[in-house]
C-alpha cells in the first residue's frame, strides 16, 4: 500500500431528479440518464394520473433502450395545507397586522384567510405559530374565536392564493393519506413503480400503513418516509426502522424547525439512517438558483458535497429539473460535485486503510476503527451471516486490490449491507428481478448490472467480466470478489469468492 487508487470512473453518489413540463419528452428523459439520473421522481402533487403514467412508460423505454436499470419514486402529495384564493390573487402582509383565519372556501376581504383544511381554525390555538409562503411570512396566533383565530404579522411579506401553510409544533388530526394519496399509492402500485414516498409522516404506524397498502396489491415498491415535520424528528428512530429509505425533505422541514437548526439535524436523519441500515436522500434546493443560472452559487456546491460527506445515499433536484432552464445542465453539475467530493472521499479511505494496514501489523498508524460505524440494527431480512460475510470480503477486496465487489441477490437487501459500509472497491449488483435491480440505483456505490438471469456462479462471474472489460472498468488480470449464497440452512449469502479476470 503506497499510492492511492485512481479516481472511480463511476460516481457513487445517486442522483434522483423530479420529471415535470421542462423534463418530460421522452428525448429530454433520455439525456438525462446519459447525464447520471439514477432514479426519477414523478411528483403527484402536479398533474393527472395518465400523465404520470405516460411519463413513467418513458422512463422506462428509455432505461431498456439504455440497458440500464433506472428507478421511479412516486412521491405522493400527503396533507398538505394551502390558502384558498385571496382577494386578487395576493395580499401583502404588512408586519403588525391582524389576518384572521376564517371558516370557509372563499373570502372577499384581504385580511380573511380560508384554507384547505377545514378543522384548522380549531386546532389553533392562542400562541401557535403560523407560516406562509415556505416560511417567508410569520403569524403568531393572538386570539381564538369559535369560527375565526385572530393573528399577528410578525413577519411580513406577499403572499398568494394556494400557497402553503405550516404550523410549527401544532398537533394536527389530519390524516397521513388524503383520499387522492391513496388512488395515488393504489395506481403507484399497479403501474410497478420502485418507491413510494409519504410526505409529512408523523409516526411509523403512517409509514406501515403505506406499506401494508402496497403489498396486499402485489407491489414490491419500498416506502420512502419524508422527514419533514417536528413530530418526525421526535419519532425519528421509529420512523427510520420502519422505513425502507428515508428523505430529509428539507423544504417543509425548514419551516417546521429552526432553520438554523437544519444542518445539525440533516446530519442526525443521515446517522440515523446509517444505525438502522436505512438508504437516505438529501433534497430541497441542492441546486437552486440553476433553475435558471447556468453555474450554481458556491455555497451550494458546498452544501452538496457536505450532504456526501455526511453519508447520504443519494442527492434530489426538484424545480431545477422539473422547471428549470437547464434540466442536463444542473445532472451534470450535480454530478460533477458528487465526482470532485468522492475523490477526496475516497483518498482519506485509502489512508485510513493505509493506518489500519500498519497498525495491525504493529507499525504507526491510525487506530483500529471502522471508516464508517457498523450499523447498529440489521435492514430487516438481512442474515448475520449476510452482514458477516459482506464486512470480511469487504476486508479481502481492498488488501487484494480487487476491482469490483459483486454482490448477487434477489431482494437486494445484501447490497444495502454494502452500501452502507461504504466500501472503497466499486460494487455491481446482480439480481434475477428486475425490481431489484432498479431499486439498486438508489444504494450509494453499487452499480446494478442489467440483464443477469443466470443463478451459476461462472456465468454470473464471466457476464461481469464480459461487462467490465467493455466498460473499460477492468483488464485482463484484474481480480474480483463475490459474495453470494451456496448450501443450505444458513439463512444468508454465506460465500466470498476471488476471482481472476
Amino acid at each position: 500500500m503506497t499510492n492511492p487508487p485512481p479516481a472511480p470512473p463511476v460516481v457513487r453518489t445517486k442522483i434522483v431528479a423530479t420529471i415535470g413540463p421542462a423534463s418530460r419528452e421522452e428525448t429530454a428523459i433520455h439525456g438525462l440518464v446519459e447525464a447520471g439520473v439514477d432514479v426519477f421522481r414523478l411528483n403527484m402533487a402536479h398533474g393527472s394520473m395518465d400523465e404520470h403514467q405516460e411519463t413513467l412508460d418513458r422512463i422506462r423505454r428509455v432505461g431498456d433502450a439504455l440497458a440500464r436499470p433506472v428507478g421511479v419514486l412516486v412521491d405522493l402529495a400527503g396533507p398538505k395545507i394551502r390558502l384558498g384564493e385571496l382577494p386578487g390573487g395576493a395580499v401583502d402582509c404588512v408586519e403588525g397586522a391582524t389576518i384572521w383565519f376564517i371558516r370557509g372556501t372563499e373570502s372577499d376581504q384581504a385580511d380573511r384567510f380560508v384554507t384547505t383544511y377545514a378543522p384548522l381554525v380549531d386546532e389553533l390555538a392562542a400562541g401557535d405559530s403560523v407560516m406562509l409562503a415556505d416560511g417567508t411570512i410569520s403569524l403568531v396566533v393572538e386570539e381564538k374565536a369559535p369560527d375565526a383565530a385572530r393573528c399577528r404579522v410578525v413577519q411580513g411579506g406577499i403572499v398568494r392564493s394556494r400557497q402553503g401553510v405550516n404550523l410549527p409544533g401544532v398537533k394536527l388530526s389530519v390524516a397521513a393519506m388524503s383520499q387522492a394519496d391513496w388512488q395515488h399509492a393504489e395506481w403507484a402500485a399497479a403501474a410497478g413503480a420502485d418507491f413510494v414516498s409519504l410526505s409529512f409522516v408523523r409516526s411509523p404506524v403512517e409509514v406501515k400503513l403505506l406499506k401494508e397498502l402496497l403489498r396486499t396489491r402485489g407491489s414490491q415498491a419500498r416506502v420512502v418516509a419524508k422527514i419533514e415535520k417536528r413530530e418526525a424528528i421526535d419519532n425519528l428512530d421509529a420512523i427510520v426502522d420502519a422505513a425502507d429509505a428515508v428523505m430529509v425533505a428539507r423544504g417543509d422541514l425548514g419551516v417546521e424547525t429552526d432553520v438554523a437548526s437544519m444542518p445539525m439535524v440533516q446530519k442526525r436523519i443521515i446517522r440515523a439512517c446509517q444505525r438502522y441500515q436505512k438508504p437516505v436522500i438529501v433534497a430541497t434546493q441542492m441546486l437552486d438558483s440553476m433553475q435558471h443560472a447556468r453555474r450554481p452559487t458556491r455555497a451550494e456546491t458546498t452544501d452538496v458535497a457536505n450532504a456526501i460527506l455526511d453519508g447520504c445515499d443519494a442527492c434530489m433536484l426538484s424545480g431545477e429539473t422539473a422547471i428549470g432552464e437547464h434540466p442536463r445542465l444542473v445532472v451534470e453539475m450535480m454530478r460533477r460535485i458528487a465526482r470532485e467530493t468522492e475523490k477526496q472521499y475516497l483518498a482519506d479511505r485509502w489512508r485510513y486503510m493505509e493506518g489500519r494496514f500498519m497498525a495491525e501489523r504493529g507499525s504507526a498508524g491510525v487506530p483500529v476503527q471502522e471508516f464508517l460505524p457498523a450499523p447498529e440494527f440489521l435492514v430487516d431480512g438481512l442474515h448475520p451471516i449476510t452482514q458477516a460475510v459482506v464486512d470480511g470480503a469487504s476486508r479481502i477486496a481492498g488488501e487484494l486490490d480487487a476491482k469490483l465487489f459483486v454482490v448477487a441477490s434477489r431482494s437486494g437487501l445484501t447490497a444495502i449491507a454494502r452500501s452502507k459500509r461504504r466500501g472503497a472497491v466499486p460494487t455491481v449488483g446482480l439480481s434475477d428481478n428486475a425490481a431489484t435491480l432498479r431499486q439498486m440505483s438508489l444504494y450509494w456505490g453499487v452499480t446494478p448490472l442489467a440483464n443477469v438471469a443466470s443463478p451459476d456462479i461462472n456465468q454470473l462471474l464471466e457476464h461481469v467480466s464480459a461487462w467490465g472489460l467493455r466498460e473499460g472498468r477492468l483488464q485482463r488480470g484484474d481480480r474480483i470478489l463475490l459474495v453470494a449464497g451456496i448450501g443450505f440452512g444458513t439463512g444468508g449469502h454465506n460465500m466470498a469468492l476471488v476471482h481472476e479476470v
